[in-house]
């Protein structure tokens, strides 16, 4: 397949007018967003979202928000303004999609609820974001994301053996609004397609995670316990996790039986796959001392590279630990171009991480917006303001 660069993608034609802020929220938009959506992001006048003053900051711009806002288009709007209202309510009539991550009610009182904008647009998906969901006793309550990971039993799970737990490194709690809003908004549109009717969507990042306990769920439903956090362990596969090198340490994964033996030839031990003691999950998982302590005498004694060497001669699923830095940089990534430069408007050309799912011809995403860079752009472009009409506003406050 000849790719030419010039495929927008498969949301291309499809707006989104996006409340969003922080990261749950925006990471909802950016999927669409990368999925070659219009998205419109609003922003208050003044600080904009809050995410664009979180350090470490460079010529004025965040690291974090530069992280979840490619591809997007910034204007900025006063909500709090009549004007401001009517303005906001003048595009969701020219959009398809409306995300928000504002505790349940904000947008009712600021007059932008489901129901005041379905009856502008009909057509209108709305898909609304929270820590807890718009129903239940802790709908009100402020979510952040280590607390997410507490109340769903996740953080429970993850830790050393024995210790007490600690929060995942990844936002997980936040990020999962990124991929069950984009979900449910793809099988509204699919929808909509045959009803022409739009849809109001209830997120709820709680929801998502327990979503997300998957097998560890049935664990629970079949013991009666909890299950116990196992550090980079796990509770019925031997041996599995991090082993000591000479240098760091190597992730080895022994995921099937035919694995086991993969690994035994690999430590030079061939013998073991047979020996009666460890020949299977159960003997394995009941000798996990034992076991791992075969796997580390021999591990210790090679240094990472060439234990990498070892174990893909032998087939054996495994890893070295990497850095951001590295793990961005290898070849895989390169080979993915999962880096890309984009030219910003304040920073000037800037890697940032590529798109996760993309289509062939597609060219790579827009740098992050400065706040309010499109305000102008979407006025006249969408709305067919004119210009007098524009400096209006700017000059009153309303828009920036």
């Amino acid at each position: 397949m000849t790719e030419t660069n010039t495929y927008p993608g498969p949301l291309s034609g499809i707006r989104v007018l996006d409340f969003t802020r922080v990261l749950a929220g925006p990471a909802a938009s950016l999927a669409l967003a990368d999925l070659g959506a219009e998205v419109f992001k609003i922003e208050p006048p003044g600080s904009g979202d809050e995410t664009r003053g979180f350090p470490p900051v460079r010529d004025g711009e965040s690291h974090y928000f530069l992280s979840i806002n490619r591809g997007k288009k910034s204007i900025v709007v006063d909500l709090k303004a009549p004007e401001g209202l009517a303005l906001v309510k003048e595009l969701a009539a020219k959009c398809d999609i409306v995300v928000e991550n504002y505790r349940p009610g904000v947008m009712d009182r600021l007059g932008l609820s489901y129901a005041v904008l379905s009856a502008i647009n009909p057509g209108l998906i709305y898909c609304a974001i929270s820590g807890y969901g718009q129903t239940g006793p802790l709908k009100d309550n402020p979510s952040f994301d280590i607390v997410l990971q507490a109340m769903s039993g996740a953080l429970s799970v993850n830790g050393e053996m024995g210790q007490s737990p600690v929060k995942l490194g990844i936002p997980l709690g936040d990020l999962v609004g990124g991929i069950n809003g984009p979900i449910a908004i793809l099988a509204a549109l699919h929808e909509r397609n045959s009803t022409g009717k739009g849809r109001y969507i209830d997120v709820s990042l709680m929801d998502g995670l327990m979503g997300m306990l998957g097998y560890l769920a049935q664990l629970a439903f079949f013991t009666g316990e909890d299950p116990k956090s196992t550090g980079s362990q796990h509770q019925y596969l031997v041996p599995y996790g991090t082993f000591p090198a000479k240098d760091g340490s190597i992730v080895i994964a022994c995921l099937t039986p035919g694995f086991w033996a993969h690994i035994c030839r690999a430590i030079a031990r061939p013998e073991l796959s047979a020996d009666p003691r460890y020949d299977s999950l159960e003997k394995r998982r009941d000798a996990r001392g034992e076991v791992n302590g075969i796997v580390s005498a021999f591990t210790c004694e090679h240094s990472v590279q060439e234990l990498v060497a070892i174990f893909t001669e032998h087939q054996v699923p495994h890893a070295p630990i990497l850095g951001i830095i590295d793990a961005l940089s290898q070849p895989q990534a390169v080979a993915r171009e999962m880096v890309v430069e984009v030219e910003h408007r304040t920073l000037g050309r800037i890697p940032i991480v590529n798109r996760p799912v993309t289509f062939p011809g597609q060219p790579k995403p827009e740098a992050p917006p400065v706040l309010g860079q499109h305000t102008g752009e979407i006025l006249r472009a969408v709305l067919d303001w004119p210009e007098e009409r524009i400096a209006a506003l700017r000059s009153a406050g309303v828009i920036g």
